[in-house]
This record gives structure tokens, sequence and C-alpha cells, in this order.
């Protein structure tokens, strides 16, 4: 089980989880779908590097990699609708325990977004 308990660890797995969601779409035929999944990898990159400076290294308690795999055998509607709720859960689970308000914005918005792609 590895804890996600800095903002390095949560934003890498926020990286790695939208290149596995692009990869996955891809695959899935919906170029659309991964096309946002990688304009949220770089948004998250772009945020990573520019506050990796700013932020405060408080430890962050109660995240966990293991409670946001993803099942990316399943490329059904129904397993399209996973994929998103999980990414979504991390998301929110996440925005409010980082200390940099740029960062919990982006996190803020990849949930709304995935939100949304579950619902729809």
């Amino acid at each position: 089980m590895t804890s996600l308990n800095t903002f390095g660890a949560i934003m890498t797995f926020a990286i790695e989880m939208e290149t596995q969601i692009r990869d996955y779409y891809q695959s899935a035929g919906e170029a659309a779908r991964a096309a946002d999944a990688d304009k949220r990898r770089l948004n998250f990159e772009r945020v990573r590097r520019e506050n990796v400076t700013e932020i405060k290294l408080e430890p962050i308690d109660g995240l966990s990699e293991t409670d946001y795999a993803l099942n990316l055998s399943d490329t059904s509607a129904a397993g399209q609708k996973a994929v998103e709720a999980t990414a979504a859960r991390f998301y929110t689970d996440t925005a409010p325990k980082i200390n940099v308000r740029e960062a919990q914005r982006a996190l803020e918005r990849a949930a709304k977004q995935h939100l949304q792609n579950a619902e729809a």
C-alpha cells in the first residue's frame, strides 16, 4: 500500500492516473476523452513544476493509491463510468488536503470534469 502523503506524491499520482486514462480512452477509440485526459496531465505537470517550491512540507494523511485503482480492462460504457467515478473521487478527496490554492483548483476542476463524464 503506497501512501499519498506529500504534494509531490499526489501530483505524480494524478499525472500517472491521467496518463493511464488517456491510454485507456485511446484503446477504446474515444479520441476526445483521451485528449481531455492529456490536457489534464499537462496541466498537472505545470502545476507541480510551478508550485513545488511554494508548498509547505506538511504531511498529508488518509490517502492510499490502492483506494484509487482503475479497472482499465473494461472499456464498456459501465467500465468508463467506473474509471471516471474513481478519478473524480481521487481528486475530490485530495483537493482539500493540498495547501496550494492553484493546485487545489486544478484538482477540483479535474474532479468536476470526471464527474460530468461519469454522468454522461
